[in-house]
């Protein structure tokens, strides 16, 4: 990490001099340091030139790389001198989640109810099972996951669980003007000549995915990215993707329900006891269905099921 943080302030400077002094230490040791680091890459990462340094290409890729780690690395330090402050303060509840539209009500609830002196934190991740782990090893007291039907979580032994919904199905979202967008709930034959986007990291989804297309007999182009750029890639007709049903839509994109319900996930709560699980079950629960009625296209299809029922 030091020869990355050396990267970035020459590279910043445009100076051995300036980031020298910026780093705390004499030039000639910097000027050290940078050949060292150059020799093991094996190339040069500076042009050295008379009005300073400017980075090669090698150096620019080197730097794409560098910059996230040193920023991650600064965050990391800050966040860890934050919770150790907290610690000293009063009671935590470390939460952690995957992406879900009852999170802003989870919180908002527990922060009326619990004591005033209690420190809520909240660990997004797109790995329901590094949640899990995380979990099991104290460094989170609870994790709200969903588990892709066909793809079951690997449960670290030892942890409570409670199902907050056995099946939630997913939905898709489409373009405004897609053709399949006028009907109230669109088929996968219908969606046969889209390309699809996928989060490859999100456990079990690609999996998941792959699966009920395969069933419905498709083999789509699919583009694997992440779901805040799908966004912007459905709203233009580039792609479709699944969403959970209570996404909300937007002008230039609409949710719609799957003929058959064809992909589920199971929304699972997780703690190391029983008491934890006990103390933030019941917001969760109540933050969850406040979002589904929320959802248009969501509380037309509950109210499908009552109705059916």
């Amino acid at each position: 990490m030091r020869h990355l943080r050396a990267l970035c302030a020459i590279a910043d400077t445009g100076s051995l001099h300036k980031a020298a002094r910026q780093l705390g230490m004499s030039q000639p040791s910097l000027t050290t340091q940078l050949r060292r680091i150059e020799q093991e890459i094996g190339g040069q990462l500076f042009a050295r030139e008379r009005t300073g340094c400017r980075p090669t290409p090698l150096g620019r890729i080197t730097l794409s790389r560098a910059r996230p780690l040193v920023s991650e690395m600064r965050a990391l330090i800050s966040e860890t001198k934050a919770a150790a402050a907290h610690a000293a303060e009063g009671p935590q509840l470390r939460i952690g989640s995957t992406a879900s539209r009852a999170i802003p009500g989870w919180l908002r609830r527990l922060r009326v109810r619990l004591p005033a002196t209690t420190e809520t934190s909240l660990q997004m991740d797109v790995s329901a099972n590094a949640l899990l782990r995380m979990v099991a090893g104290g460094q989170l007291d609870v994790a709200f996951v969903h588990e892709v039907e066909g793809s079951p979580l690997r449960m670290p032994e030892g942890l409570r669980r409670r199902v907050l919904v056995e099946r939630e199905p997913q939905f898709v979202f489409l373009a405004a003007d897609h053709p399949a967008a006028a009907q109230p709930v669109v088929r996968l034959t219908d969606l046969a000549a889209d390309r699809w986007m996928v989060d490859p990291t999100v456990d079990g989804e690609w999996d998941g995915l792959l699966r009920v297309l395969r069933e419905a007999g498709l083999s789509p182009r699919v583009l694997h990215g992440d779901y805040l750029t799908a966004a912007s890639l459905v709203a233009t007709g580039e792609v479709v993707t699944v969403c959970q049903p209570t996404s909300h839509a937007r002008p230039d994109m609409v949710v719609r329900p799957l003929h058959g319900d064809p992909l589920g996930v199971r929304l699972l709560v997780a703690a190391r006891t029983e008491g934890e699980l006990d103390a933030v079950y019941g917001d969760l629960e109540a933050s969850y269905w406040e979002a589904a009625r929320q959802s248009p296209a969501y509380r037309a299809w509950l109210a499908g099921r009552t109705a059916a029922a």
